[in-house]
């Protein structure tokens, strides 16, 4: 007998739409922006669609038993802020976006003090593109309590929170390096520096 599964979903192609969806069974689930206009495969089980391009899962959705509904996911709509900031308030994905409501206090204090606080909140939320919303929670926390306000504070902040063991040098894959002996530097080397003043030659 095969080794392989019977995959029990049910598969089809489809293309995404100028909107970032892809229809099935009457209903219509978001793709990422990157994704319109290309070739997807729908696969669907009784719980969830997944959505593929070039083999690749791109999106996740609840399966929807209703007809002729949306189903959105704001997090695929992020790169479209960059391309169109008035999408923030607009765009019909992003209307119902549950988020903490420090990210909304956030917002109001950068539009308050910046002149391009919307620009720098919609770079706060193009961080969910690699950090979770607690994570930006509590950065966002620390920089009201500081009474920061601008997009690098945010940034700062998470980054002083990452795991050093990603960023500390390893000798793997340079065995070469083991042998390197570095000598402690003699500190008190540096007190003849101190002696005699600063010497000013004349001219």
């Amino acid at each position: 007998m095969p080794d392989d599964k019977f995959d029990y979903r049910k598969t089809t192609t489809t293309f995404a739409s100028s909107e970032s969806l892809v229809r099935y069974d009457t209903n219509d689930y978001s793709v990422p922006v990157s994704s319109a206009h290309h070739q997807a495969t729908i696969k669907a089980s009784v719980s969830f669609i997944e959505v593929y391009r070039q083999d690749k899962l791109i999106a996740m959705h609840r399966r929807c038993w209703d007809r002729e509904r949306q189903i959105f996911e704001p997090m695929h709509y992020l790169e479209l802020l960059k391309r169109k900031p008035g999408a923030l308030d607009h765009a019909r994905p992003l209307e119902d976006w549950q988020l903490p409501l420090c990210f909304n206090t956030y917002r109001r204090c950068l539009e308050a003090h910046r002149d391009n606080g919307t620009k720098e909140y919609i770079q706060v939320l193009l961080l969910l593109n690699k950090y979770s919303v607690t994570q930006i929670s509590r950065a966002i926390n620390k920089a009201l309590n500081y009474r920061i306000y601008f997009y690098d504070a945010i940034l700062q902040f998470l980054l002083t929170t990452e795991d050093y063991a990603f960023t500390t040098f390893s000798l793997a894959g340079r065995e070469h390096l083991r042998g390197v002996v570095v000598n402690t530097t003699n500190v008190s080397a540096y007190s003849s520096l101190m002696q005699g003043g600063c010497h000013v030659k004349q001219a």
